[in-house]
């Protein structure tokens, strides 16, 4: 199987891929100021951020994903607000409170989550979206179910903070494969009354 380093070097995996939809839509309603993008790969996340203004870090494995991340941002005119961090997210010590947003695509972390939520600055964002447990005919993403999201395994892992978005469903990729996601946008608050934020629809 191949590693990383050559799925990126080799553009097995895509070199520019866009941010999700549900990242553009709520971005109006996250705080600014510093964030992290989690298992970073080609910087689908982190040169997103870093082009609405965002100072962010940026972590992966992969230094072949992190050198096309680096290229995306300097081709944007936005490395000086990238710092890629080389490492491995199930050791790496994330500082407390320290970000507005955290994100992660396509990468369970639901290890390293309650360190990541801790990692959250108040009122900070976190986004998480990755591939779901389906009974579905599904061609995209990690080949076993150990790799996936249960069914609300996000959403429950995330009651503690203030749910402002989250769905699981099957769509068209639009390169002729299905795939089973779940995606969640959460704000670093508590209480039973909050302000929520108005943001474009679909």
């Amino acid at each position: 199987m191949p590693t990383w380093d050559e799925r990126f070097r080799t553009g097995s995996y895509p070199q520019d891929p866009d941010p999700s939809p549900v990242l553009e839509r709520y971005l109006g309603a996250f705080p600014d100021g510093r964030a992290l993008d989690v298992a970073a790969g080609t910087g689908r996340n982190a040169v997103f951020l870093a082009s609405e203004g965002y100072q962010v870090d940026a972590i992966d494995q992969s230094r072949a994903g992190l050198e096309i991340t680096r290229d995306r941002a300097g081709e944007r005119g936005v490395a000086d607000r990238l710092n890629c961090i080389q490492a491995d997210v199930p050791s790496y010590c994330f500082p407390t409170g320290t970000y507005d947003v955290v994100t992660i695509s396509f990468y369970r972390a639901i290890d390293r989550l309650a360190d990541l939520k801790e990692a959250l600055a108040p009122g900070g964002a976190l986004f998480v979206e990755h591939h779901l447990r389906t009974t579905d005919d599904v061609e995209s993403g990690p080949s076993t179910d150990r790799y996936r999201f249960a069914a609300n395994e996000l959403l429950r892992a995330c009651l503690d903070l203030t749910v402002l978005y989250y769905d699981e469903r099957t769509e068209d990729r639009g390169d002729d494969r299905q795939s089973a996601t779940a995606q969640i946008v959460a704000r670093n608050t508590t209480g039973p009354r909050q302000s929520y934020p108005a943001v474009p629809r679909e």
